[in-house]
């Protein structure tokens, strides 16, 4: 390896390598109709041309009156539905029957609610009086002309989508998804439902792979596993990175006879870093190749699942222009936890919310990084600091769920 290659980097350096790369590289903007947007990242801030509400209207059925007529009797003088403004114009003494949303009368100030009133052929007495401005949405209260109701990098979720539908738009424009092309590495590797021979697998990781990147929204494009064949390895690779954003794999990255990888991207593309120093993962190599993106990940699946969630996902979050980072929640530990070595880990854990609002996290015992029933039995992983430590039950740690919880909102 060229020895100006970055390689056993701390955690935090191989997080501003992949920062720094995706923003390098943000993806090309399109514009893509709101009903098809749910999950996407807004390229452009969304500027409204419109007031929300478009005009004073009511927020009761009722009766539309003015406030300084008290509780006397009014004459009632039409109806005003929720639609085309019937254009009213009240005297004193007078009132229009009104519903939910429908346009207020010029000369209005105030709704009397139905169950505030007696009606008598066509007369309305209030039974209390009405103050002013009393059940009444004023034009423009909730969104002004000219406010940026949405900033660039948000992700578009659906109460976002539905504001952009009441100022009118049709579709917003997003960054476009990169496209990920899945590869799993090894000889031992078999398909789920094959017959095992002595020494083999079952291919555990494609299926958290694309699991993980479909939880994303992502449409993931998994490849026939690679054997370990420097030629077969080159030739599949470099097809791939002509025609994906990213290439995405699963072993071959570290240091033994059959882990080509590394020495495959420092001749054929770019490595940015190989091996980062944290654990489970340590081996996590990322570069570029042709066209694309390259994250090798390691090939053990608790490996695969850290440096996924760690590193990956804030790759393609990136790529995206995603604003708001997916920070770690807080949660306080159940159990001691305790590490000898110096590399940050991520241990797997269960996070869970007491009956008095507090989170809390169980932490696994079990942390091998071929421990996949310990993975798969927890939720979230839990960052232990770099160093030696000793963390006693009732500490506050850092976690990361599994499915992000978007807590920067």
């Amino acid at each position: 390896m060229n020895p100006d290659v970055p390689t056993r980097i701390p955690f935090a350096r191989a997080q501003e390598i992949v920062a720094a790369v995706a923003q390098a590289h943000a993806m090309p903007v399109e514009r893509r109709p709101l009903s098809r947007a749910l999950g996407w990242v807004l390229a452009e801030d969304l500027v409204s041309t419109l007031a929300l509400p478009g005009f004073d209207n009511s927020a009761m059925d009722g009766f539309a009156l003015r406030s300084d007529d008290g509780a006397t009797p009014r004459r009632l003088v039409g109806e005003q539905f929720a639609g085309p403004s019937q254009a009213f114009t009240l005297a004193p003494g007078e009132c229009v029957r009104i519903t939910t949303g429908a346009v207020l009368p010029t000369g209005a100030d105030a709704v009397l609610m139905k169950e505030n009133a007696l009606v008598e052929a066509d007369t309305v007495t209030p039974t209390q009086a009405a103050k002013a401005g009393q059940h009444v949405r004023r034009k423009a209260e909730d969104v002004a002309v000219g406010d940026t109701v949405l900033v660039a990098g948000t992700v578009l979720d659906a109460s976002k989508l539905s504001l952009a539908a009441a100022l009118g738009q049709h579709d917003l424009p997003v960054r476009r998804r990169p496209t990920v092309a899945v590869f799993t590495t090894g000889d031992e590797l078999r398909a789920p439902g094959q017959p095992l021979a002595p020494g083999e697998i079952y291919d555990s990781n494609r299926v958290l792979l694309q699991a993980l990147l479909i939880a994303e929204g992502y449409e993931p494009v998994a490849w026939p596993v690679l054997p370990d064949d420097p030629e077969a390895i080159a030739g599949a690779l470099k097809d791939a990175a002509f025609s994906f954003d990213l290439v995405l794999t699963c072993g071959g990255v570290s240091v033994g006879e059959k882990d080509f990888l590394p020495a495959f991207l420092e001749r054929e593309g770019q490595v940015h870093f190989w091996k980062v120093l944290m654990r489970p993962g340590m081996p996590v190599l990322f570069g570029r190749l042709g066209e694309a993106h390259f994250l090798g990940l390691p090939g053990n699946p608790v490996s695969v699942l850290a440096t996924f969630l760690t590193l990956a996902r804030p790759l393609l979050d990136t790529l995206q222009g995603r604003a708001q980072p997916r920070r770690p929640l807080r949660a306080r530990l159940t159990a001691d936890v305790s590490k000898s070595h110096d590399r940050l880990e991520f241990l797997r854990g269960v996070l869970a919310c007491d009956a008095q609002g507090q989170l809390l996290v169980t932490p696994n015992p079990a942390d091998g990084s071929h421990r996949l029933l310990a993975a798969a039995q927890s939720n979230a992983l839990v960052v232990l600091a770099e160093g030696a430590g000793q963390w006693a039950a009732g500490t506050l740690m850092d976690v990361l769920p599994y499915a992000a919880l978007d807590a920067s909102r």
